[in-house]
């Protein structure tokens, strides 16, 4: 039987002009707490440095099904439904993402940096 593989998904957002503080304020205080509370294990997210319309979302899924439960399983919530679909969808021009292979260490290692960091 093959191992799953873990996985780090990279989600970078182009938000509206003069949007992209209230885009981090809800994310910071609504969705990336609902992520949390679902089992999703977010390991970093902001305002990008390079540009004042960009934001991204770094999270970490022990494998491909792992993260399309968990992605389902947000995105049906209620509460996202109720409090975020419409106010987050707004403020979004586009996004893309980004999956790509990694370790539990190095996965480990970026848990342990913004633990550190908050």
């Amino acid at each position: 039987m093959i191992e799953p593989t873990p996985l780090l998904e990279m989600r970078l957002f182009t938000v509206h002009d003069g949007v992209r503080e209230e885009f981090h304020r809800i994310s910071h205080t609504g969705t990336i707490p609902l992520m949390r509370r679902l089992g999703i294990q977010v390991l970093a997210y902001g305002p990008a440095t390079n540009n004042d319309t960009l934001y991204y979302l770094l999270r970490a899924f022990p494998s491909e099904q792992v993260r399309k439960e968990q992605a389902q399983a947000l995105y049906a919530s209620a509460e996202w439904d109720r409090d975020f679909e419409h106010p987050v969808m707004g403020m979004i021009v586009d996004y893309r993402i980004a999956v790509m292979p990694a370790t539990d260490a190095l996965i480990g290692e970026f848990a342990t940096a913004q633990a550190t960091a908050s």
